[in-house]
C-alpha cells in the first residue's frame, strides 16, 4: 500500500492542468495535486474528477495595476489583427476535468486528460469609431463545450525509498470547439474557445524527495508544451510551468490529512496570427497555492487547492485572475 503510495503522488505536470491562455481571460489553474498525476500499478485504474474556478477582471499593464485592459481582436474574415478592439470588463473561468491513469507496468502509466466542461462567461465593451468619435458597446455572452483531450505515456526513471524521477511525453489533440460566433456572427477570440484547434507536443520531468518517508515529501517540476497553427492560421505560444512544494501527512481523529505548500510559475510568449504577433498576449504568472487532501478511504481522497497570485506580468494590458480555486475527488479500482 505504501509503494502504491508513493507512485500515485509521484507525476505532476506529464498530466499538467489545461494550459492556460491569457490573452483575453481564459486561463486554468496550474498546479501540482498529488492524485490525477499518477503512476498506478499494473492493472490498476485511477479516476480523478475535479473543478476549477478563476474569475479574471483586475485590468493590469505590464506587472503593474491599470485602470482599464484594452486587447485586440481577430477579424479572421480579413485576416487581420485589430489593435485596441475592446476593452476588457471580466472573465469567469470554469473547467471540469477528468483524468484516467492506468497502470501498463510497474513504471509505465498512460493518461487521458478529458476536459468535460470548458465554460467562460465574458464581457467587455467593443469600441467603433464613428465620424471621428469613439462609441462603446457592452457585449456579455458564454462560450463552453469540451475542451481538448491529452493522452500522456508517463515513465519512472528512477524509484527508490526517497527518490522518485518520472519522464512524461504526450500529445494534446484538437477536440475542442476553436470557431464560435461571438453576437456580430464572427468567430470570437481564441483565448476563450473550449479548445484551441491544434495539435500540441507536451514532455514534462517530475522529481519527489521523501524528506520523512510516508510523511513528508519535496518536488519540483517542470512541463513545455510545443504549440502549432491551427486552420485559422492562429498559433498560441509553447507555454512553460515549473513547480515546486512540499506535502506534510498528518492524523486527525484516525483520518489521513495532507498539506501542501507550492510554488507555480507559467510563461508564455505572445501568441501568433499569420506569423504576427498578437498583442496583450502571453506573459509571466507566479502563484502561491495552499491545499489539503483528505483520505476518505484506502482507495478514495477529496482535496482542495487556492491559487494566490504574488506575481503577474502581461504583455501591454489584460485582465488577470484574482485567484483560482480547485476541488477535487481522485479514486482507485
Amino acid at each position: 500500500m505504501r509503494q502504491k503510495i508513493f507512485l500515485a503522488t509521484g507525476l505532476a505536470l506529464a498530466t499538467a492542468a489545461p494550459i492556460a491562455h491569457a490573452s483575453c481571460a481564459s486561463t486554468n489553474c496550474f498546479l501540482v495535486t498529488g492524485t490525477q498525476e499518477g503512476i498506478a500499478n499494473p492493472g490498476q485504474l485511477l479516476m480523478d474528477l475535479s473543478y476549477r474556478f478563476i474569475p479574471m477582471s483586475r485590468a493590469q499593464r505590464g506587472s503593474e495595476s491599470a485602470p482599464e485592459a484594452f486587447t485586440s481582436g481577430i477579424d479572421f474574415a480579413k485576416g487581420e489583427i485589430e489593435p485596441n478592439h475592446h476593452r476588457e470588463i471580466r472573465t469567469n473561468n470554469e473547467l471540469m476535468q477528468l483524468d484516467a491513469s492506468y497502470g501498463i507496468t510497474r513504471k509505465f502509466a498512460v493518461t487521458l486528460a478529458m476536459p468535460l466542461m470548458n465554460n467562460r462567461l465574458h464581457e467587455h465593451f467593443t469600441i467603433h469609431e464613428h465620424a471621428g468619435s469613439k462609441e462603446e458597446h457592452f457585449s456579455s455572452q458564454t462560450f463552453s463545450g469540451l475542451g481538448d483531450l491529452r493522452l500522456i505515456g508517463k515513465y519512472a526513471l528512477h524509484i527508490s525509498i526517497r527518490h522518485l524521477l518520472v519522464g512524461g511525453l504526450g500529445i494534446k489533440a484538437p477536440t475542442g470547439e476553436y470557431k464560435l460566433l461571438n453576437t456580430s456572427g464572427a468567430i470570437t477570440e481564441p483565448t476563450i474557445m473550449p479548445g484551441t484547434g491544434s495539435w500540441d507536443g507536451i514532455a514534462s520531468v517530475y522529481y519527489s524527495y521523501q524528506i520523512k518517508p510516508h510523511r513528508m515529501d519535496a518536488f519540483a517540476s517542470a512541463s513545455y508544451q510545443i504549440t502549432t497553427k491551427n486552420s485559422l492560421d492562429y498559433q498560441f505560444g509553447n507555454t512553460l510551468l515549473v513547480n515546486g512544494g512540499m506535502n506534510y501527512l498528518f492524523n486527525v481523529a484516525q483520518k489521513d490529512l495532507t498539506a501542501s505548500l507550492q510554488l507555480n510559475l507559467r510563461q508564455a510568449p505572445r501568441d501568433e496570427f499569420k506569423g504576427q504577433n498578437v498583442p496583450s498576449t502571453g506573459g509571466t504568472w507566479i502563484y502561491l497555492t495552499p491545499g489539503i487532501k483528505a483520505q476518505a478511504s484506502d482507495s478514495t481522497s477529496l482535496y482542495a487547492h487556492v491559487q494566490l497570485p504574488i506575481y503577474q506580468y502581461v504583455n501591454d494590458t489584460n485582465l488577470v485572475p484574482r485567484y483560482g480555486l480547485i476541488l477535487g475527488a481522485s479514486h482507485a479500482f
